[in-house]
């Protein structure tokens, strides 16, 4: 392999900033990455929103379907779980879209989803459950970006410093 081909990925975290760059090969200068979040974080969030809000609002118009669905997931305390589901859903997804609290709001949201995860599609010999299982890890994945990051600029959490 020569000295063009060879392409590595560095993170510098630098000390009293929260700045975080990278460089993709020896001879590139380094590339701020994620220092004001800018509109990039904005449509990041509005898009991981989006899906807790469509399925809270999903739970909201049949929430007895909904609850004897968890029933028959085997959860204890259904109706409990079902005000869990649309506090975290509904609330979550509105704080995600202004990014208030966003660093708390998105680790909440994101144990809700590996818990989901292992509790409603952990039925890994159907393809689909699978699919819903893995789909679930990387939304927490993509809420575990959030933690890290925060909401960026365009968002209360910023409004608030």
């Amino acid at each position: 392999m020569g000295g063009n081909t060879l392409c590595c990925a560095i993170f510098i975290f630098s000390p009293g900033e929260n700045l975080v760059t990278t460089q993709t090969a020896y001879n590139e200068p380094a590339i701020p990455y994620a220092r004001s979040g800018g509109p990039g974080a904005l449509i990041s969030r509005v898009l991981l929103a989006a899906l807790f809000l469509i399925a809270g609002i999903g739970k909201l118009a049949a929430p007895a379907g909904t609850i004897a669905y968890i029933t028959a997931a085997g959860l204890p305390l259904p109706t409990i779980a079902y005000a869990v589901a649309l506090l975290v859903e509904l609330g979550g997804g509105v704080l995600l879209i202004v990014g208030y609290r966003t660093r708390l709001v998105a680790a909440v949201m994101a144990v809700f989803t590996v818990v989901t995860a292992l509790a409603f599609h952990s039925a890994w010999g159907d393809a689909n459950q699978q699919v819903n299982f893995l789909k679930n890890l990387a939304i927490a994945g993509g809420l575990l970006q959030l933690v890290l990051n925060g909401a960026g600029a365009y968002s209360l959490d910023r409004r608030a410093r």
